[in-house]
């Protein structure tokens, strides 16, 4: 018997409505299939129905930045948890980062012991990034075979010794092989010309002050290296994503590209969209992250920049670390980890700001969902609700509201800047292929996750 889902707002590509969504009827694989969005007087007579009220269906978010950490780092953060704290936060796919788990993933046989770490732990879908380092060009061809989406680089020491930061040189033996893959290259933009000088200007300050170490990552160390991106995206013709701009300086340079006619990209986070740096604490390193929150001027900037639609998406950087790297004792930002850990709460957080600026649930779904899984070349199974794509979905209220307290955020440590804050929205429940796999704080006991790969 089909099974269908109702609400009063159902958030689709062609508009938010009154609507249900109708699943497929058929043999096992197909039953998490959407057959049809529609309206709720051309459902089946004999359709069981689910009706979730003046609540709003979103289509599962897709986060494209988050720092699973294993195999190898599973103290930091793990599958489990993560997609724990997925589903906890209305996401259904993760894309993970290559550089914080033991292997990095760098080669396919660092991929296949990633896939063996996560299988049967998983409430939610996910994916893995390659990475493109120093020494790995041989390994890019190989890597987009066995179905990564894309890769990721650093242009400046990324923190951990095991996934090398890549130098121009580096980069362009690797661009050929990835601009024929086809597949995006993430970059973290920062160069670090201007960033040793500011840092050797600051050699005498006071690093407890949050002031410092703003200073010492300038905007003109991401300026210079996203010049540097557009310039090697003319040249190679390769899909080029900025991930976590936070110089809004920035802006006009990815618009001027993107007017020639270039294949680039980037993405906010809702950190740099939430906090800024004149309201944080002298010590208070949960704020710290790399690029650093900038002004209130800067983030009002990043906001328009949504708004004029040269920011693609937001994704997290969800990036934790046990509570001592952050050392929060201490209050020296230059000592601790560099990292803000939010799966679980980002949608309040982004639709909390978002309202307050007049933009829409439809916004929100563009830049969390759709926007995210057209990056990673999931969009025929995800980021949208429509037929033929995966039943996956979150029930959220709009309107509620509530504190951040550790019970509410369910990665493996649950420190975060955000904790205290009133934030607006609710996610009620989280549905993957039509099951539910987060409902009314209690989490399925089934880990029915899949790997999404392109191969």
């Amino acid at each position: 018997m089909a099974h269908a889902f109702i609400a009063d707002r159902v958030v689709t590509p062609q508009g938010t409505r009154r609507a249900a969504v109708l699943l497929e009827d058929g043999p096992a694989g197909s039953a998490g299939i959407v057959r049809a969005v529609c309206a709720v007087g051309d459902l089946p007579a004999r359709a069981t129905v689910t009706d979730f009220g003046a609540s709003a269906l979103l289509p599962g978010l897709v986060d494209t930045h988050v720092h699973i950490n294993e195999p190898g780092r599973t103290e930091w953060e793990g599958f489990a948890t993560a997609t724990r704290a997925a589903a906890a936060g209305g996401y259904t796919t993760l894309v993970d980062m290559p550089l914080n788990c033991l292997p990095e993933t760098t080669t396919v046989a660092a991929l296949e012991a990633k896939r063996e770490a996560a299988a049967g732990q998983c409430l939610v879908d996910w994916a893995a990034w390659g990475g493109a380092v120093a020494d790995n060009q041989q390994h890019i061809e190989p890597l987009a075979r066995a179905g990564v989406p894309g890769f990721k680089c650093f242009l400046i020491y990324p923190g951990c010794d095991g996934f090398t930061c890549i130098d121009r040189e580096q980069l362009e033996r690797s661009l050929p092989a990835i601009a024929e893959s086809g597949l995006p290259l993430l970059v973290h933009a920062e160069l670090a010309g201007p960033i040793e000088a500011a840092t050797q200007s600051l050699a005498d300050a006071d690093w407890s002050k949050f002031s410092t170490y703003m200073a010492s990552r300038p905007d003109e160390a991401e300026l210079a290296a996203i010049r540097m991106m557009i310039h090697l995206c003319r040249q190679y013709g390769v899909r080029v994503h900025i991930v976590h701009l936070a110089s809004a300086l920035a802006l006009p340079l990815l618009q001027a590209a993107r007017a020639e006619g270039l294949p680039i990209t980037c993405e906010a986070c809702p950190h740099h969209l939430h906090f800024d740096a004149e309201d944080i604490p002298d010590g208070a390193t949960l704020f710290k992250c790399t690029p650093p929150i900038r002004s209130r001027a800067n983030r009002e900037a990043l906001w328009q920049g949504l708004r004029d639609g040269i920011i693609d998406l937001i994704a997290t950087d969800h990036s934790p670390c046990p509570p001592e790297m952050k050392r929060q004792e201490e209050g020296r930002f230059d000592r601790a980890w560099g990292g803000i850990s939010g799966l679980s709460i980002a949608l309040p957080v982004v639709w909390t700001d978002a309202v307050r600026r007049s933009f829409t649930l439809d916004n929100v779904v563009r830049w969390m969902s759709s926007a995210p899984a057209a990056l990673a070349g999931l969009s025929a199974r995800a980021g949208a609700l429509q037929a033929g794509r995966e039943a996956n979905f979150v029930v959220f209220d709009p309107n509620a509201e509530f504190v951040v307290t550790p019970g509410r955020l369910h990665f493996r440590h649950a420190i975060s800047p955000y904790m205290g804050e009133r934030l607006r929205g609710l996610v009620q429940a989280t549905y993957l292929r039509g099951e539910p796999v987060y409902r009314a704080g209690e989490f399925n006991s089934r880990a029915r996750g899949r790997e999404l790969t392109l191969c």
